[in-house]
């Protein structure tokens, strides 16, 4: 293994290696030393970046976190535009179709890594408690715009879809659930609330 490679944006390597692990093998696999090796560089690469095995974790569930950003903007300019339930299935798929299901796992895996994220993340799970807020924000926006009945309650029904949405997804072996599915599930949480806009 060359060890006077540089290596560009060593940390996004690494991430991305790590990511790749996560979603073939599982949280159970992801060692620095299965890290390094996924992403064709020595060992201390690893370590001059980061104090110890859990801070390269835990910056890297904080970093795939702040990507939610893009996502959640993408979503919120879609209201008032297709479908509700098909903004929320395509915006579920996206979410879960991505490492979130396998970050979620890790975080639950690792003692550790929970310990350090509440440094930073007190409440909730990185990844799904994001999601939860992008979703009550797009439900906001649409309620705003009448597609969404006035009363609805965004801030319950959000962590409801990503609840539902994450066990759908979860342990599927890189399967995952047929779109009629995961529209199902939406149309069973926000059917209530979905009215027509006002003309």
């Amino acid at each position: 293994m060359p060890t006077g490679v540089a290596l560009r944006d060593v940390r996004e390597q690494l991430f991305d290696a790590a990511e790749r692990i996560l979603l073939r093998d599982g949280p159970s696999a992801l060692t620095s030393r299965a890290v390094t090796i996924e992403a064709g560089c020595a060992k201390g690469v690893l370590h001059r970046h980061f104090a110890d095995f859990d801070a390269f974790l835990a910056e890297l569930v904080l970093d795939r976190a702040d990507r939610m950003a893009g996502q959640a903007a993408a979503l919120r300019d879609s209201a008032g535009t297709g479908t509700v339930v098909g903004n929320l299935t395509g915006a579920l798929t996206g979410l879960f179709e991505s490492v979130a299901v396998a970050i979620v796992a890790l975080i639950t895996f690792r003692d550790e890594l929970r310990a350090r994220l509440r440094e930073t993340w007190p409440v909730g799970v990185p990844i799904l408690t994001d999601a939860a807020t992008m979703i009550a924000s797009y439900l906001a926006a649409e309620r705003e715009l009448g597609r969404i009945a006035a009363d609805a309650e965004v801030d319950a029904l959000a962590p409801t879809l990503i609840g539902a949405g994450h066990l759908l997804f979860a342990d599927r072996k890189g399967v995952p659930p047929e779109p009629e599915a995961v529209e199902k599930v939406v149309t069973t949480v926000i059917g209530g609330v979905l009215r027509e806009p006002s003309s």
